[in-house]
């Protein structure tokens, strides 16, 4: 049902999941309506609000993976859910738009990457940072990566396409239409952009996902 990668010394997984949804085709029209605006600070581009009701025929597949992968009994809550589209071009990048970074410190915080586009527009990297070997971040060890990011100055123009004098590639997902890739929001990632991408605002013709963010439910 699913394929697992493990990255780093802790072998943390990285669930990958081929023909996740039954219409694909349904979520790319619903794509082509959908009010894309720019909302997320650091996203290098446009997203708009997806309807929850989509992830209803993948739930039992997303439970049976949260639990046998990362032993989750708990269940988890739904937090967020986009389409998005990869717009901005390399030499528009802000610096920290240029770097590996994870969407939040919580270690009860997933994300499901769900592909719609070709593989042409490309997946997703996860990373190592060389100076602190750190590739999960967490409220401990946030600052002393923060503040060895800073001392290193600003990064290279462009968008991070594999290994680099900071950080050493560790994992990779090649992006295929209607494949879901589920981790932890703390694990060092970016999308692996290939030169010369259709970066279009239009979901027909660019780099279109739906992001899903989870929540471990708390213990009762």
């Amino acid at each position: 049902m699913f394929e697992i990668k493990y990255v780093g010394n802790s072998e943390e997984p990285v669930v990958i999941i081929d023909d996740f949804h039954p219409d694909l085709d349904a979520l790319r029209a619903a794509a082509v309506n959908a009010p894309f605006a720019r909302h997320a600070k650091f996203y290098p581009g446009v997203q708009a609000p997806a309807d929850p009701v989509h992830l209803q025929p993948v739930a039992q597949c997303l439970t049976k993976a949260l639990k046998e992968v990362f032993c989750l009994q708990r269940g988890v809550s739904l937090v967020q859910c986009n389409y998005s589209l990869v717009t901005t071009k390399d030499a528009k990048l802000s610096p920290i738009q240029r770097l590996p970074h994870v969407d939040t410190l919580d270690p009860g915080r997933f994300a499901l990457l769900h592909y719609l586009a070709g593989s042409e527009q490309g997946g997703t990297a996860f990373y190592r940072h060389r100076a602190t070997k750190l590739y999960v971040l967490s409220e401990k060890n946030y600052d002393h990566y923060k503040k060895t990011l800073e001392e290193e100055g600003f990064p290279k123009a462009g968008y991070m396409r594999g290994s680099d004098d900071r950080f050493e590639l560790i994992g990779h997902v090649e992006a295929k239409p209607n494949r879901a890739v589920l981790y932890r929001s703390a694990l060092l990632h970016s999308g692996f952009i290939p030169q010369g991408a259709e970066l279009s605002s239009k979901p027909a013709l660019g780099r279109l996902t739906l992001n899903s963010f989870f929540q471990v439910k708390p213990s009762v």
